[in-house]
């Protein structure tokens, strides 16, 4: 059995870093992807997709990643229940990443126009 999913999209906000009681980072954001196709209006359709990092990568990425940057985002989709606050049973998708890929340059620039982002080939993920 598989469950693999790659996806290439933008950020829509700034990443959100948050730590497990236990001490483990977490991330969230959220990819906007565009749809393959075109509807009837002449727009290309959009999906909003959450995504979950954890550990190093989740803080590597709360730290370098923002609103508006574009990455590629390797990992697994995983579909969980849950009961709100009036007790009504939920579910939430999302994608738990495992890699992911800066693929543009970010806005802080030196003035010898190297970024100060980590080279990401190096980082075991």
């Amino acid at each position: 059995m598989l469950n693999r999913i790659i996806l290439i999209g933008r950020l829509t906000a700034d990443p959100q870093l948050r730590y497990t009681t236990n001490g483990n980072a977490v991330t969230n954001f959220t990819l906007a992807v565009d749809k393959s196709y075109v509807g009837q209006d002449g727009e290309r359709g959009v999906d909003f997709i959450d995504v979950v990092v954890w550990r190093k990568l989740a803080e590597t990425c709360a730290n370098h990643l923002h609103k508006g940057r574009l990455v590629a985002v390797e990992g697994r989709l995983e579909i969980r229940s849950y009961d709100d606050q009036q007790g009504i049973r939920r579910k939430a998708t999302e994608v738990v990443a495992d890699n992911v890929r800066f693929l543009d340059r970010g806005k802080e620039q030196t003035s010898s126009g190297d970024t100060d982002e980590p080279d990401f080939d190096q980082i075991p993920f």
